[in-house]
Parts: C-alpha cells; structure tokens; sequence
C-alpha cells in the first residue's frame, strides 16, 4: 500500500514504522487518554507523538498491543487507521465516548457496536452510500464478554457517525434544525444505540483491507436521562468514567487473543 513516508521510514502522520506496533491496536480519539489505556498493558512504552497522534505499545497475554489516539472524526481516524494497516495493524477497537439514542439509556452504560449509520462524508471517498459499515463479528462477541467479566451494563447495536457535534447536541440552532431532528427521529426508530464520530470510517477501511474492527462507546445517557439535581449530577459525575469502556476494551481484546491463540 503506497502511503507517504517521512524520511526515517515512518508513516507520514502517524509516524510510526513497522515494528512499532501491535497487530491488535486500540483507538481513542483523545490523546490524552493514550497513557491511560496503557496503563492497562503489560511493559508500557511512549512510542511516538506527531498531531492528534499519540501511541504506546505494550503487551497483554504476552500479545504485542498498541493504543493509537486518532483525533476527532472520520478524516483523522482515515489517516491513522490506513497508516496503521501499512504498519501491520489488522485488528482495531474504538475505545470513546458517546450520546445514548436509545430512551432510558443510563450514564455509563456502554455501547458496543455492530454496524454505522454513515453520516459523514469520509467514507464517501472509499465506497458508495449503500455499502454498509459493520463490524467484525468476532471482535464484537469478544467485546461483549469483555463487558460481562468486567461487570460494565451494556447495549449492542448500530451507532450513528456524524461530522457535527454540535449538529446532534443543539440541533435546535441550526438552520437545518427540521432536517436534523427529523434524521435523529429516524436513528431512535431504526434502533441505534448511541452517537459519535468515528466508527463508520473505521469499519469501511477495515472492510476494505479486509482487517477486523468494532468499537465500545461510554455513554452519556438518553435525552429523557440526563441529570437535573445536584444527587443526580453527581451520579452522572461518578458513573461517566471512561475507565467502564477501557475496562471493557482491554477484557474484550484478552478474549480475541485467547481466541486467536487456539
């Protein structure tokens, strides 16, 4: 695969090279939550830093594992998971955060995610509107028992990948607030499970190159959920603790490496 190289060898953006990471890598979007999940391996090390793009490699199981930050959205997270895949990555979990779609979703609950609503426009650059993005099945039930052993409530199904942040959260504000309110409707009809920016580029790049990806997404609860006493934004406070969607992804990924080593 011909992706631009700096002059040491390494991925343009990402700047790594082959060797410096995992085949199983786990992808937040925020860098700062990097040194977190490597909290969780076994012989953490820094491996590089260049933009949004933050890696650590380290081990679980005895397994070469990594945990790449991709930044917000599907364009960034293109960038990162093409570069990765060149490196040898074939095996990828969103690790992020997200709104609940779904009435009488609670905070803290955790979305893992079979497919994505492709409202974005990075995909459209790789396949036509009408092929879906799903997820591997494989890594979608290791991640369900990831959330089981970990004891972390969760809801399995299609999560909505937007380009707007603020689109989702104050539709009301925008000229097109009719056109996304009416969209939204259809999510919470259709079955959705939860909001966020990423997972649809993911899924269609790994589908492409025919690697394996699913993702586990914290959420913040439905509309008809969210906190309104002091009681209650404290619980709210307590229970949004990206740790419930990290603790899920590492249990998830130690089952797909059992797996794997059969």
């Amino acid at each position: 695969m011909a992706v631009r190289k700096t002059k040491q060898g390494a991925q343009h953006h990402i700047h790594l090279a082959e060797g410096d990471v995992g085949r199983y890598v786990l992808l937040p979007g925020d860098p700062g939550r990097c040194e977190k999940i490597a909290a969780y391996f076994d012989e953490p090390k820094f491996t590089a830093q260049n933009r949004e793009y933050v890696t650590y490699t380290g081990k679980l199981l005895g397994q070469k594992v990594s945990v790449t930050s991709t930044g917000i959205g599907c364009p960034s997270t293109a960038i990162a998971v093409e570069e990765l895949i060149a490196i040898g990555a074939d095996t990828f979990i969103r690790v992020g955060t997200s709104g609940g779609i779904q009435p009488g979703t609670k905070v803290g609950e955790v979305a893992i995610v079979t497919g994505a609503i492709r409202d974005e426009g990075t995909t459209l650059h790789y396949m036509p509107v009408e092929f879906p993005a799903v997820a591997d099945l494989d890594v979608v039930l290791a991640l369900k028992e990831g959330a089981i052993r970990a004891g972390i409530p969760y809801r399995l199904g299609i999560t909505q990948s937007k380009d707007s942040f603020y689109g989702e959260i104050e539709p009301e504000r925008m000229p097109m607030a009719d056109h996304l309110k009416n969209r939204w409707k259809a999510w919470v009809d259709g079955g959705a499970v939860c909001s966020e920016m990423e997972a649809s580029a993911l899924f269609i790049i790994s589908s492409i190159h025919r690697k394996r990806a699913s993702g586990v997404m914290l959420m913040a609860g439905s509309a008809d959920t969210q906190p309104k006493t002091d009681a209650e934004i404290e619980e709210f406070s307590k229970l949004f603790d990206i740790n419930r969607a990290i603790s899920t992804a590492i249990e998830g990924l130690k089952v797909l490496i059992e797996n794997d080593l059969r």
